[in-house]
Order: structure tokens, then C-alpha cells, then sequence
């Protein structure tokens, strides 16, 4: 049991819901427009992201904890880290860690296998290329989260956002279909947001460790406007959603749990202590997650209406 909870920590288990919320969306859409649901095909597609979302988080801790960004955690001060700090402390090994972490994305493609046998070569190609960008986020020769240009932030987007929504849609109809990619964008934006503001956590950190998140490279505060630009982009992917018909007009209700998120920057200077962007970061997730269990409600309600 003691080995499951580091486990749990080590995978940062806890925040999985950033990548199952977008495949039940996509599925809901597939019952919504098109009257098709198949719940073996769901709960396979949730196992199989699931995972892969896991593994993208401790490849994520592995390639950091080589490049040397976690190793001077304990060095500098004003920093957060989110890692589980079983590399650095020796808890685990880096042979069994690395493990585990391949043992995760073994599986997620075993599920892609099997979801392609059933719906087409598609649901592979998509679960393969979200795995891609969950290695090469930190790992050479890309390491996108390293280049400072963006890159990390439309990887975060497809990852968590496009790639899981029409993936799941796919799974369930064999098809594409244009909603499925724009009822991503919201979603996807608020997942992108989680990322970008768990950067003000160890920015300096990253800094230090040649890490250049666009917070290393623009500074705080124009990062901190962009992040508020990151919310505003959701808010209007929501009403683009309901404009094109991927979402009923009662969906806009979503935005109204993004208000405490955006309070929160009325409390933020143009620097600030890491500590103090610790509401920004629980802001973002509670938002993303409360608006997406929002609109799986909406979208469960029109499927029955």
C-alpha cells in the first residue's frame, strides 16, 4: 500500500481528471450529434489516456531530473516544485522509476491497439502522436518545454485538449467531425492555463536550470497578462462552441465559475513571492475542473432532452 501512495504521488495521480474531463466530452459528442455510445469503448479510451497522462507526468519528472531543473530545488528558495522529490531524495532509483513510467505508456498503447481494431487506425495515430509530445515536451531533441517560443503551450493544447477530445469522439463514430475540434478549445485553453501558471511556481528555479518557459523569457509580468489572455481566449472558445452547435446556449453558464479564477489576478503585482501565485494555480485547476464536470452535465442533459 505504502509503494501504491508514492506511486500516486510519484504520478501526480490526483490531477488525472485535466485529461479524462476532455475524453468524456468527446464521447458525450459522439452520443449527442450522432446517437452513438459504446461504454467498453469509453471506459478502454479513459484507461488508455489515463495512463498516458501519467506517463507524460513522470517522463516529465524523469527528463527534468536529468536536465538538472529539480536537482537545485532544495538550493533555491523562493521556488515550489510539484515533483514528488523520490529522484532527487533517492527514494526510488532512476532504473525503477524509468520502469514504471514506460510500464504506463506500454499499456496506454496496448489500449490504443485494441481501440483501433474496433474504430480504425485513427484512434492509434492520435493516442501515438499525444504520446509523442508528452516525451518530447522534456526530452531531446525537441524539449519543448525548454524553447521558450510557445511550443510547450500548443503541446500542453493538443495533449490535453484536442487530441483527447477528438480521440474519444473518434473512438466512439469512426469519424471526424468539426464540433469535436472546436468543443476542444475551451477546455483545452483552461488545461493550457493550469500549466502555464504552475510555471510562476519555480520560474527562477527553471531559470537557473536553462528551462525557458515563455515566464523565463517574457518575465512575470508580462507573463501574468498573457495568462489573463490564455482565460480570455477560453471564455470566447465557449461561445464559439455554442455558435457553431457544439454546445447547447445554456453552456455559456459555464463562465460563471471562472470568476473566482478571475479575482484572483486583481490580487497579483507585476512580482510576486512564488508563494503568492499558489491561488492563481489552485484557481486554475478548480476552474478547469468545475467547468468541465459543467459542461459534461449540459451535454448529458441535451443528449436526454
Amino acid at each position: 500500500m505504502d509503494k501504491f501512495r508514492q506511486f500516486l504521488k510519484a504520478s501526480r495521480a490526483s490531477i488525472v481528471m485535466v485529461m479524462l474531463i476532455p475524453v468524456a466530452l468527446g464521447a458525450l459528442g459522439a452520443w449527442v450529434w450522432d446517437g452513438v455510445f459504446n461504454v467498453w469503448l469509453f471506459l478502454l479510451t479513459l484507461l488508455g489516456t489515463g495512463l498516458a497522462h501519467l506517463f507524460s507526468n513522470m517522463i516529465n519528472d524523469l527528463w527534468d531530473y536529468k536536465n538538472g531543473a529539480d536537482t537545485g530545488a532544495s538550493e533555491e528558495v523562493d521556488a515550489i516544485t510539484s515533483h514528488s522529490g523520490y529522484l532527487t531524495n533517492g527514494t526510488w532509483s532512476v532504473k525503477g522509476y524509468t520502469i514504471v513510467t514506460w510500464s504506463l505508456f506500454g499499456i496506454a498503447i496496448l489500449s490504443g491497439v485494441i481501440l483501433s481494431i474496433f474504430s480504425g487506425w485513427w484512434a492509434f495515430v492520435l493516442g501515438l502522436l499525444g504520446g509523442m509530445i508528452a516525451y518530447f515536451y522534456v526530452a531531446p531533441p525537441l524539449r519543448l518545454g525548454y524553447r521558450g517560443k510557445g511550443f510547450s503551450e500548443i503541446a500542453i493544447l493538443l495533449s490535453f485538449g484536442v487530441l483527447p477530445v477528438m480521440g474519444a469522439y473518434y473512438v466512439q463514430t469512426s469519424h471526424m467531425d468539426v464540433r469535436a475540434f472546436v468543443l476542444s478549445l475551451p477546455i483545452g485553453l483552461l488545461t493550457t492555463l493550469i500549466l502555464f501558471n504552475h510555471h510562476f511556481l519555480h520560474w527562477k528555479l527553471d531559470l537557473q536550470a536553462g528551462k525557458k518557459t515563455l515566464i523565463v523569457v517574457w518575465g512575470e509580468a508580462k507573463a501574468l497578462r498573457f495568462s489573463k489572455v490564455l482565460l480570455l481566449l477560453a471564455v470566447i472558445a465557449l461561445l464559439v462552441a455554442v455558435l457553431v452547435g457544439s454546445l447547447p446556449y445554456y453552456a455559456l453558464i459555464a463562465w460563471l465559475v471562472l470568476i473566482p479564477l478571475y479575482r484572483v489576478y486583481g490580487k497579483l503585482k507585476d512580482h510576486n513571492p512564488s508563494r503568492a501565485y499558489l491561488p492563481l494555480m489552485g484557481g486554475s485547476v478548480k476552474g478547469t475542473y468545475r467547468f468541465g464536470f459543467i459542461l459534461i452535465i449540459i451535454m448529458i442533459i441535451q443528449g436526454l432532452i
